[in-house]
């Protein structure tokens, strides 16, 4: 889903023109390019973290090169992402053995 299609979408949702939906979007960015997390009830955790400069090598050559520092954003989800994503399973009850797995069984030892 890209941001047209996320701002549509909350948009039919809501009630909501996409004029709002940009403005939250643009809320987290700002926030995010100040150093601040956003915090998402429900969804998660919105963060920037440093990447030190290092050495890398480039693949074509495999000359040493020098990759120099950066932020990137990190996304930590929260239980209830992670919970959709995984909805528990049932356990299953224990296999009771059978005949064979019983004979099989008694001639091993």
């Amino acid at each position: 889903m890209n941001q047209s299609e996320l701002i549509e979408k909350v948009a039919q949702a809501t009630q909501l023109n996409g004029q709002a939906v940009k403005a939250v979007v643009n809320a987290i960015l700002d926030a995010l390019v100040a150093g601040d997390a956003v915090r998402i009830s429900g969804l998660g955790v919105f963060n920037v973290a440093a990447r030190p400069a290092r050495e890398g090598r480039n693949p074509q050559t495999g000359e040493a090169i020098q990759i120099t520092a950066s932020k990137a954003v990190r996304f930590h989800a929260g239980k209830a992402v992670k919970d959709a994503l995984n909805p528990p399973t049932r356990k299953r009850a224990p296999r009771k053995k059978t005949n064979c797995q019983q004979s099989a069984s008694n001639l091993a030892k």
